[in-house]
């Protein structure tokens, strides 16, 4: 696991700027090397910037999008390893609590231990449903992998615009927990497509993401962001903001009637439950995943499912994202599985020496 300090602080990885003309404000998620994935206190700023942009006079439209080829892969499960592989673990840096203050953790083997961190999954300050609480207009920039933490934002996003070649999906059907907030994903995809992704474990398409619902428009990807643009533009010189917060008031209703924010505690509360769950030898997240490195770990399970349900676009053999050929990316998930691999021998040789 990579330390926290040697990750790029919040501020590079999320970055924030706003047009007071056309009250338009952009997030950027900005760590492309590593599929813009945030850590926990880039997930923090997040949660800060929605909230800023929602008290702010000068934005009514708020866009979310990806540096580089993609909107992400999902968080920086690296960043989280110990969870899973280290027993003297805390995770304080995710509630925003510096290791040298005066508070500690619940031990590992408590309900605490990990329900403290799971009914996060409720909590708008944390970057897991920030969009929800937004009383603007959120649009989400789709392109690439979706999975995980982005699929995340795309759920509760009022509008979603994606290039035809970008897939949505979450790891955790494939290797990890199980997935929380299923509940805002049933509802926005329909219940019976959003089952077929749970336990095919496969990736949607863009254009499988439109026909139930999910997806707005799917555009080429050349034409992805002047399609974001001439919504987000209709969307700012359409009503006042005032009539907006109206018009997204009456809508968190609607949601919280269907139950959004009850299915949120929900999938926590049986997240936490993780533990209590028995492996029928199916892909784990154990000391020896991250020692073969998670990339490659992925990249193996991966290639049980036929060539169209995997995650990653060299295993599926066809174009990649912005028509790059499955050859590059295959390489690049080379490189960065021979990462993992260089991180983990640097721990077991740091293990070793301090015993």
């Amino acid at each position: 696991m990579t330390e926290p300090d040697e990750r790029p602080p919040a501020e590079e990885i999320v970055l924030y700027a706003k047009d007071p003309e056309t009250k338009i404000a952009t997030i950027t998620l900005n760590r492309p090397e590593r599929l813009n994935g945030p850590t926990a206190a880039a997930r923090q700023r997040f949660a800060d910037l929605v909230h800023r942009a929602n008290v702010d006079d000068d934005v009514k439209v708020l866009v979310v999008r990806g540096a580089g080829e993609h909107l992400g892969s999902g968080a920086d499960l690296e960043e989280q390893a110990g969870m899973y592989t280290a027993e003297d673990y805390s995770p304080l840096y995710e509630f925003g609590i510096g290791d040298d203050e005066d508070v500690k953790y619940p031990p590992k083997g408590s309900y605490r231990f990990l329900a403290s961190l799971t009914q996060l999954y409720a909590n708008s300050s944390f970057g897991l449903r920030s969009l929800q609480d937004f009383k603007k207009i959120s649009i989400v920039e789709v392109k690439g992998y979706c999975y995980g933490w982005h699929f995340y934002q795309v759920a509760d996003a009022d509008l979603v615009i994606s290039s035809d070649e970008a897939l949505f999906g979450h790891s955790a059907w494939r290797y990890v927990g199980w997935a929380a907030r299923m509940w805002q994903w049933a509802l926005m995809m329909g219940l019976r497509k959003f089952q077929e992704m749970v336990f095919t474990g496969r990736p949607f398409t863009a254009r499988e993401m439109y026909d139930c619902g999910f997806v707005n428009s799917v555009v080429p990807r050349d034409q992805l962001e002047a399609e974001v643009q001439k919504y987000a533009l209709a969307c700012a010189s359409n009503r006042p903001t005032d009539a907006v917060m109206i018009q997204k008031t009456f809508f968190e209703v609607f949601k919280q009637h269907q139950g959004e924010y009850m299915g949120s505690v929900v999938s926590g509360w049986l997240e936490s439950m993780l533990p209590l769950v028995k492996s029928d030898g199916e892909l784990e997240l154990t000391d020896e995943t991250f020692g073969k490195g998670l990339s490659k770990a992925v990249k193996d399970n991966d290639s049980l499912y036929p060539p169209e349900w995997r995650l990653s676009y060299a295993a599926r053999g066809g174009p990649g994202a912005a028509g790059g050929t499955s050859e590059v990316e295959r390489l690049r998930e080379e490189v960065e599985s021979l990462r993992q691999q260089l991180q983990a021998l640097e721990r077991r040789i740091e293990g070793a020496a301090e015993a």
